[in-house]
């Protein structure tokens, strides 16, 4: 049953099965299913429509025309139980979509914290997001793919399905995404080509100098040096050393399946 503490406006229709948080909020016209969980201060502002095996956490802000937990746009979906499963305090805006997993793909689709989910977004089922990344108006993530902790998707972009994009990757607007998009990097065009190394958003983020020149340096012999991917892998290896980011960007390239935007 609704906490005692939670706002529930009359003509919004909430199971008495699903689970209501302290001090939330839901906002009229708004609906939430019988296998719902709120966190603490979860706000839905109207018109939102939560439903299926779905939990959202606290201070969570859902705006109005939001759907979340319904059942994949996918043929193969015959109705088995799957999941999905919202952090803390993100921001999901208007007519963001949220679609819950399917068994093909491990049942869940997962967001962490402090997202921001601008209007028209999509994420499909099996999705992975970790935390602080930003989607723009109207990104789309097809189904199965992953994106690392402080990445951004522009406005309009488009990421295939099974695709990675990697920790503070910069995706530009009205992209198309059909490979993995390495950490660090800037990532632009239809289809996208990689532009090297989010130097900007690395100063603003507060690495150091000899981090970034040394990731600097990775990116050049990955895109510039003349190198297939095998062989620039294993000249970072020879000549840079002591640096974890370089490191991740490696392992990373090392362990894609669809290989990585060059």
């Amino acid at each position: 049953m609704p906490f005692a503490t939670s706002f529930i406006h009359q003509t919004a229709i909430v199971s008495p099965k699903a689970r209501i948080g302290a001090d939330c909020h839901i906002g009229p016209f708004s609906i939430v299913g019988k296998d719902v969980i709120l966190g603490d201060r979860v706000r839905l502002e109207s018109h939102v429509v939560i439903d299926g095996k779905t939990s959202v956490g606290d201070e969570t802000q859902i705006y109005p025309f939001v759907s979340i937990g319904m059942a994949p746009q996918d043929l193969k979906y015959a109705g088995e139980p799957t999941a999905t499963e919202i952090g803390k305090r993100n921001h999901i805006r208007e007519f963001v979509t949220i679609h819950r997993g399917t068994a093909g793909g491990g049942g869940l689709t997962k967001i962490g914290n402090d997202n921001l989910l601008m209007a028209q977004a999509h994420v499909a089922h099996d999705c992975r997001i970790g935390n602080d990344v930003i989607m723009a108006n109207a990104a789309t993530l097809a189904g199965h793919v992953e994106i690392a902790d402080r990445a951004s998707v522009g406005a309009y972009s488009g990421v295939h399905q099974f695709c990675r994009v990697g920790v503070e990757a910069f995706i530009g607007g009205y992209s198309v995404v059909v490979k993995d998009a390495p950490p660090f990097a800037i990532i632009q065009g239809n289809h996208a080509k990689c532009f090297g190394l989010n130097r900007l958003g690395m100063k603003r983020r507060g690495y150091s100098k000899d981090t970034i020149e040394k990731l600097h340096h990775a990116f050049h012999l990955l895109l510039s040096a003349k190198l297939n991917t095998t062989q620039a892998v294993e000249k970072i290896r020879e000549e840079i050393s002591d640096c974890k980011e370089v490191d991740l960007l490696v392992k990373f390239i090392e362990s894609s399946k669809r290989g990585v935007v060059k």
